[in-house]
């Protein structure tokens, strides 16, 4: 997948072409993330990590080749504890990771503004996570009431975020 190919999009037209699909396939995360990371657009294949204040699967996750992928985490919404911060920003842009999104809060705000790479979150919360290693890795998760499933497209911009089950066209 092209870099340039697949920034070639705007949420707006998605939602414009599928704003009569009544399958369910197309979906639109609410709009409640922020914007911390260096890429304001990013897109690609989902792969997901669910797991509750503890990010080692986020960790083994962006620390492995990402070949424009979106990590969708699915920390349940927990304000309590970060599971993305500084390096795991750092390492998702090294390792080729398209972006992150995160149903929970980050940390090192002013280092993930630095990444080459989308991270989108809830807020932002000093406090680390403690590391378990528990959580599951690329299973079906719900973000803020939406499905998100493994191998989907997911599509970040300025105006919002939407999955789908194939690329766009």
């Amino acid at each position: 997948m092209s870099t340039a190919a697949s920034l070639d999009f705007a949420t707006c037209d998605l939602c414009d072409a599928h704003k009569n699909d009544s399958d369910g396939a197309f979906r639109v995360l609410p709009p409640v993330f922020r914007d911390f990371g260096g890429r304001r657009k990013f897109a690609g294949p989902v792969s997901t990590v669910k797991c509750h204040e503890d990010n080692s699967l986020v960790k083994a996750a962006v620390d492995s080749p990402g070949q424009g992928r979106v990590l969708v985490v699915d920390g349940g919404g927990s304000l309590r504890r970060a599971l993305v911060g500084g390096n795991l920003g750092a390492a998702a842009a090294k390792n080729g990771w398209a972006g992150v999104v995160v149903d929970g809060c980050v940390r090192d705000v002013a280092e993930l503004a630095q990444c080459d790479t989308g991270i989108r979150a809830l807020a932002s919360m000093p406090l680390p996570t403690e590391k378990r290693n528990e959580g599951q890795r690329d299973v079906p998760v719900q973000v803020q009431g939406v499905w998100v499933r493994p191998g989907e497209w997911l599509y970040a911009d300025e105006d919002g975020i939407v999955v789908m089950p194939t690329p766009a066209s």
